[in-house]
């Protein structure tokens, strides 16, 4: 979250960047009450001075025997410290709100996001690969799915509902194998450490990331237990160091594989349809922890080992640089992977590589020590490395042929047992 002192001395900018997002924010309510706030505070501390003052001044009273005027003068502390307390419950109100306030207004994007109105604006900063061209008329994913039985997603909708597919047979194996594959190139190639954590987690930690309050609608939700499936493996990788001071000197790389659970997967129909967007899919996570005069630098090595991904797989794709309108809530910079799906005929995203700043550390108060020894926040970032489905869905369609058979990837090959082709 932004730090409200920020807010208090940079409004106009806040205002500013909350209009270049297309966002909306309680601004001059939160500093009406920040200022009601401060003046509480102020008056509360007079009030303690004064107390002070005069619980010596009743000592010396009853020293000299005055004690109707000490009896009068304990009267008026008593009173102070009622008002004192009248004060203390308002401050804490204040609070609350203020942190209300706060805990829904987005990140700054950083000076050199693009402005921008919608996704329309987002530019395209390189293409990698050659865009793949066939000698027949090449079929979408749901088609080759069926028939190779892939991927069942009649009895995935019998089981749970809609956006809940059964990998079958040689689609399950394929999920294994690229999770197994991302995996093994971030710990090995890439320096990262693998966690397996928890698949769900608790409002302390979804707050931490920025997925509450602004974004409950779209979670799922344990009631009584008060738990959240995980929406990424952002959540509970970034808040395994929540309210700690962690050493940042090397930055701190986390990788793991989660399912993934959310609600706001969007309206049944052709633009949907088969792995396009799910309820639940499979994901490859990369978070960062690092001081702050390196997270510009890490932004793009992390970018780069998400794109290393899709290099090995031989896959065509193109990096976006996500405008203002279109950058994420918790975002203060973002790059976009998005791969070429030639049975769709659409740019699919299966990357979204995000620096977050000091947004998500301040939210969940994860601290390091500068040079001189004082506690600041760290800079977290993190990278989708990568998301199954769409990923799935652009092997399929990249490499399928003419006789309705998929060439499996050379990377993928020893995790498939040697198998060369899906048929």
């Amino acid at each position: 979250m932004l730090d409200i002192k920020f807010i208090r001395e940079n409004t106009d900018l806040v205002k500013t960047a909350l209009l270049n997002r297309n966002a909306e924010a309680n601004v001059d309510e939160l500093l009406e009450i920040d200022l009601q706030r401060r003046t509480s505070i102020q008056e509360a501390e007079g009030l303690k001075t004064e107390r002070n003052v005069s619980s010596k001044n009743i000592g010396a009273l009853m020293g000299q025997k005055k004690f109707t005027e000490a009896e009068a003068a304990k009267e008026a502390v008593r009173k102070i410290g009622e008002r004192i307390s009248v004060l203390n419950e308002q401050i804490r109100e204040l609070d609350e709100r203020i942190r209300d306030i706060v805990l829904c207004i987005p990140n700054m994007p950083v000076a050199t996001v693009p402005i921008g109105k919608d996704e329309t604006d987002n530019p395209v900063l390189r293409e990698w690969g050659e865009l793949k061209t066939f000698d027949f008329e090449p079929k979408p994913h749901w088609d080759i799915c069926e028939k190779l039985k892939l991927v069942d997603f009649e009895r995935g909708a019998k089981i749970t509902g809609s956006g809940f597919p059964v990998y079958t047979g040689q689609g399950a194996k394929l999920q294994r194998a690229l999770i197994s594959c991302m995996l093994d190139l971030h710990t090995a190639d890439h320096g990262y450490t693998e966690i397996e954590p928890p698949f769900v987690c608790n409002a302390d930690s979804m707050t931490g990331t920025g997925q509450l309050p602004k974004f409950a609608e779209d979670m799922y939700h344990i009631p009584g237990d008060e738990l959240y499936p995980v929406p990424t493996a952002e959540v509970p990788l970034t808040n395994l160091y929540r309210e700690e001071i962690i050493d940042v000197k090397n930055p701190i790389k986390l990788t793991a594989y989660t399912p993934c659970f959310r609600r706001e997967a969007g309206a049944a129909g052709s633009t949907n349809r088969g792995l396009l967007r799910l309820h639940q899919f499979d994901k490859v996570e990369m978070v960062n922890f690092v001081e702050p005069e390196q997270s510009a630098e890490q932004h793009e090595i992390l970018i780069g080992e998400a794109e290393n991904v899709l290099q090995l797989l031989g896959l065509h794709y193109r990096v976006i640089e996500l405008c203002t309108a279109d950058i994420g809530f918790s975002a203060a910079k973002c790059y976009d992977i998005e791969l070429w799906a030639p049975g769709v005929e659409r740019w699919l995203e299966v990357s979204s590589v995000s620096n977050f700043g000091d947004y998500q550390a301040r939210r969940a108060r994860i601290r390091c020590r500068d040079e001189n020894g004082k506690p600041q926040f760290v800079h977290t970032l993190n990278g989708s490395g990568v998301a199954l489905p769409r990923l799935v869905v652009a092997i399929i369609e990249n490499n399928q042929n003419a006789d309705g058979s998929v060439t499996i990837p050379q990377i993928l090959r020893p995790y498939m047992g040697g198998l060369e082709k899906l048929a």
